[in-house]
């Protein structure tokens, strides 16, 4: 199965998971996974929330910032990898100039 990002209409969100700022997002959804392809605005921040039921893969197609993961701060730039796994929590910060772009997979694991 090919997923077209191009064919998915891109919502724009404020204040995601009760963060602060735009986060655009284009969301492949089923009942086993959401397969995202988003960009973080420039200062904006998606909010610290856990994964009780999932978890979540993070790939930085390009920018930078951070996340707040547990009880730790991670930098996040071009070509890392962020996983919180079930259990844990984290927020990802726009640290940069331009959109922090990334492609995200959270599994449910109910």
């Amino acid at each position: 199965m090919i997923i077209d990002y191009k064919q998915i209409d891109e919502q724009t969100l404020e204040g995601f998971k009760g963060g602060n700022g735009i986060l655009h997002t284009r969301n492949h959804v089923d009942e086993k996974n959401k397969i995202m392809m988003s960009r973080l605005a420039p200062g904006a921040n998606i909010g610290y929330h856990s994964h009780d039921v999932n978890s979540e893969i993070i790939f930085c197609i390009s920018g930078h910032g951070h996340f707040k993961y547990d009880e730790t701060e991670e930098p996040f730039a071009t070509g890392d990898v962020h996983y919180c796994p079930m259990g844990h929590s984290h927020a990802m910060y726009n640290d940069g100039n331009d959109d922090l772009v990334y492609f995200a997979i959270v599994a449910e694991h109910h």
